[in-house]
């Protein structure tokens, strides 16, 4: 299982949030989340596969030429996983960073907290 979580912590901030084309967004939310997932945002709380997908797709429309870092090694505890991250242009700071935690059921996302972190003067 903890394979399998950092596996989707890496490839959902890759293939869901960092990906440009819908199509190979959306096979990504199928592979990776379940029919009834969860995910928390600082804007609000989405649920189901399609409010994911509109979210993610309206996210990046916001900042097409922005790329995903991990920020350190992933952790693991039981069902959940954590990953540190961060988003800028390619080749230049982050600018902003923030952190995903996940519970996995079924070898997919059932629930997403996305954490900001606060910008910093």
């Amino acid at each position: 299982m903890t394979e399998r979580i950092i596996e989707l912590l890496q490839r959902n901030l890759q293939e869901v949030f960092g990906e440009g084309d819908a199509t190979r967004r959306r096979a990504a939310i199928e592979e990776f989340y379940t029919d009834d997932c969860v995910v928390h945002t600082p804007d609000g709380v989405l649920v189901g596969r399609d409010a994911v997908d509109n979210f993610a797709g309206e996210l990046r429309a916001t900042h097409p030429d922005f790329v995903y870092t991990d920020r350190g090694e992933p952790a693991v505890l039981h069902d959940a996983g954590l990953l540190a991250w961060g988003s800028g242009p390619k080749g230049e700071a982050a600018a902003y960073t923030g952190l995903d935690l996940i519970h996995v059921r079924d070898d997919k996302i059932a629930v997403l907290y996305v954490f900001l972190n606060p910008q910093l003067s």
